[in-house]
């Protein structure tokens, strides 16, 4: 709730730092002319550059990241369909997984193994947030074996004491069993079946398919890359 809350007061301070500029604007120009007389014309100097200069930097940076997105949104994004990934094998998969994290953003990397204490792709969002993905690979997509609840409690049991993920991600070209579902719900554990995957690998960025899940407030033209 508290992130909720933060992000919330993080998009709107821009518009009111809009507002801010322009009342500042017109107090500045009523003192150096003549044409409205400030009150409190000391302070409206001391506070007025500064301002003007914030909300300059601020313009910048949104017309960075309209530039960034309209030249990226020109060219073709990393698209997968699902016949592709159920012919993959399991260490393909989770490769596939880890490139589509990085498409939208991500910095990532597979880290699946014999010890990957559940986690096959470890991923970084721009702000910082880490995310935990288990990759279930079924070769016969949705009439392969169900991923069943053992998994999710698997995942929740590390993500957060292992990983320090703030999300936990199960990620399937299969199904889940019926009790998988609402447990994944309860535990916090974001779980990604045929249909999501389907939607995902097909362009969508993986936050707009996840409940609960704001995308990053951070912006890729903003040249500050996570680190992993």
């Amino acid at each position: 709730m508290r992130m909720v809350a933060w992000r919330a007061v993080y998009r709107a301070s821009g518009w009111c730092l809009v507002a801010l500029a322009v009342c500042v604007l017109a107090l500045l120009l009523g003192r150096w002319t003549g044409w409205w007389p400030s009150p409190y014309p000391v302070l409206v100097d001391i506070v007025g550059v500064p301002v003007l200069l914030t909300y300059a930097v601020w313009a910048r940076q949104r017309a960075d990241r309209d530039k960034w997105d309209a030249t990226h949104d020109s060219q073709p994004r990393l698209v997968m369909s699902l016949d592709n990934l159920d012919s993959l094998d399991h260490e393909e998969f989770e490769f596939a997984v880890r490139d589509l994290l990085r498409r939208d953003g991500f910095t990532a990397e597979r880290v699946g193994g014999a010890n990957d204490d559940a986690c096959d792709v470890r991923a970084v969002d721009l702000d910082r947030r880490i995310w935990a993905v288990q990759c279930k690979h079924r070769r016969a997509g949705r009439r392969g074996d169900s991923i069943d609840v053992r998994v999710v409690r698997e995942l929740k049991g590390t993500a957060g004491e292992v990983h320090k993920a703030t999300f936990a991600v199960i990620v399937t070209n299969g199904k889940f069993t019926s009790k998988a579902v609402p447990q994944g719900q309860r535990l916090g554990v974001h779980l990604v079946g045929r249909d999501l995957l389907g939607q995902w690998a097909a362009g969508r960025p993986l936050w707009e398919l996840l409940e609960r899940v704001p995308r990053p407030l951070r912006h890729p033209a903003d040249g500050r890359r996570a680190a992993a």
